[in-house]
């Protein structure tokens, strides 16, 4: 009776308020760019995997700790907009108060700004560090001022989104520098890494600005009623959906122009086109939900829908060293 009681009341408000689901997510990602995309195309060149398990831990760490924490103070100042939008599912100030939300803001920041400092430290990466002091203060300055403002709110959320396997690509390449030198033949096919790691940060910054859009969608009556300048209030649901369906056209021209121009010819044996007709299947769904909804929870069907999408299009990394 008292695990259930426990649970109910701390475990599950605290899952719930740093978004365990998308942390879940992110560790994914970092594995998956790790040993799919970077460990396959070193291998490739005759190089062993430049990340130890203990660095990979600090970077998965280091990412979750300050994306549960950006996700916590979102919540802390979005409380008169969710208790509009969203009042079921309202958790600071009915389960947790806005005292221990900062409390665990703090905390949840501080782990992971430590563990992204050590790691830097330990790779003696400079751009490790810039990255891991300078984004907590963007999400803080994101909930509190920028997603209210017209398309910077969206952008931010996108660039973060893209920025985990770049981080990931910075944290390999600091190791390859390390173990065998700056002006290294090792650290000159590292570059390889970047070019396919750049098309995963491309694909999640267009799926994470798609979801924004339907997003903000979702929420026009809170964010309307406090002064939020999102594209669904200052143009309407039709324009944003029109915005959407462009952003999500090009997606499907960006992943058409890879998988006819960049990869061996389609074939229906192929693993690598089988996922391209996954993906472009998902959109053409995405465009049937985005129209034919009408209420907000339809619009989160849409939003839950483009998760699914970025995921499986994460899942494309498997495909990377068969195509070596």
């Amino acid at each position: 009776m008292l695990a259930p009681l426990i649970f109910n009341t701390f475990v599950k408000p605290f899952f719930r308020l740093i978004r365990f689901d998308n942390l879940l997510f992110l560790i994914i990602l970092i594995g998956v760019m790790e040993k799919w995309v970077v460990a396959p195309i070193m291998n490739h060149f005759l190089l062993p995997e430049p990340l130890l398990w203990w660095h990979l831990l600090l970077l998965i760490v280091a990412v979750v700790g300050i994306a549960a924490g950006g996700y916590v103070i979102n919540d802390y100042f979005d409380v008169k907009i969710d208790r509009i939008n969203h009042p079921d599912e309202l958790v600071v100030t009915r389960e947790v108060t806005k005292e221990q939300a900062m409390h665990l803001f703090y905390g949840l920041t501080a782990v992971g700004i430590a563990s992204g400092v050590a790691l830097s430290i330990v790779l003696k990466s400079t751009s490790l560090f810039t990255v891991f002091v300078l984004i907590p203060g963007l999400l803080w300055f994101y909930s509190a001022s920028y997603k209210r403002q017209f398309l910077l709110g969206n952008l931010i959320v996108s660039v973060l989104a893209a920025l985990v396997p770049i981080t990931v690509g910075l944290a390999g390449n600091a190791a390859v520098k390390l173990t065998y030198g700056e002006d290294s033949v090792a650290a000159m096919l590292f570059a390889n890494v970047y070019i396919y790691l750049l098309f995963f940060a491309a694909f999640a910054f267009l799926c994470t600005w798609i979801r924004e859009v339907i997003k903000d969608i979702e929420d026009q009556e809170g964010d309307r009623e406090l002064e939020c300048h999102t594209w669904a209030v200052k143009f309407g649901t039709r324009s944003a959906q029109v915005f959407a369906t462009i952003l999500i056209i090009i997606s499907m021209g960006a992943l058409s122009w890879v998988e006819f121009c960049l990869l061996p010819p389609f074939s229906w044996s192929s693993l690598a086109s089988r996922f391209y007709l996954f993906l472009m299947v998902g959109f053409i769904s995405e465009l049937a939900l985005l129209w034919s909804a009408q209420l907000p929870q339809d619009f989160k069907h849409a939003q839950q829908l483009m998760k699914l999408i970025m995921f499986i299009g994460t899942l494309f990394a498997f495909c990377i060293g068969s195509l070596l």
